[in-house]
């Protein structure tokens, strides 16, 4: 058994899935990979005993040896707000192009998501009602102005 095997199942176990972190994530609970400069791999130590003592932050090793795993709702955290404490505290992430990439599309898609779950909800149900009646009122080819008692079929 490899060593990404035995995490997978004792993640399942756990109830942690370690689905990839790049792969759309339904729902308001997110898994995502922090990657540390390879050449400071010592701070993902560091920087797990410091985010373990955060609340409702599950914090896992990652895939890879520089990486942490954590699992959050992003009502409580963002990656971009996590990133940017760790930085903060003089800890250095990877800089790769792919990972200025992969940082800026996640934070996109999360802020995106944290706007619209803000936004008051439509009433979709009653729409059909306002465009019924925005047809009724609004001149078009079906009205005949003819009276009724002219109207004979011949």
């Amino acid at each position: 058994m490899d060593v990404e095997r035995a995490r997978r199942l004792r993640d399942k176990e756990r109830g942690l899935h370690r689905s990839h972190p790049l792969v759309p994530q339904t729902g308001t609970r997110k898994h995502r990979e922090l990657r540390f400069n390879k050449l400071r791999a010592w701070q993902v130590d560091q920087a797990k005993a410091l985010l373990t003592g955060l609340e409702r932050l599950e914090v896992a090793p990652g895939t890879l040896p520089n990486s942490l795993s954590v699992w959050y709702e992003i009502t409580d955290y963002t990656m971009e707000g996590l990133e940017s404490a760790l930085i903060a505290q003089g800890f250095h992430l990877e800089n790769t192009l792919y990972c200025k990439m992969i940082r800026a599309l996640v934070y996109f898609c999360e802020d995106t998501q944290l706007r619209n779950m803000r936004q008051p909800e439509r009433l979709i149900k009653k729409s059909n009602e306002i465009y019924s009646k925005a047809w009724e009122h609004h001149p078009h080819g079906d009205h005949d102005d003819t009276p009724v008692e002219l109207r004979q079929d011949r």
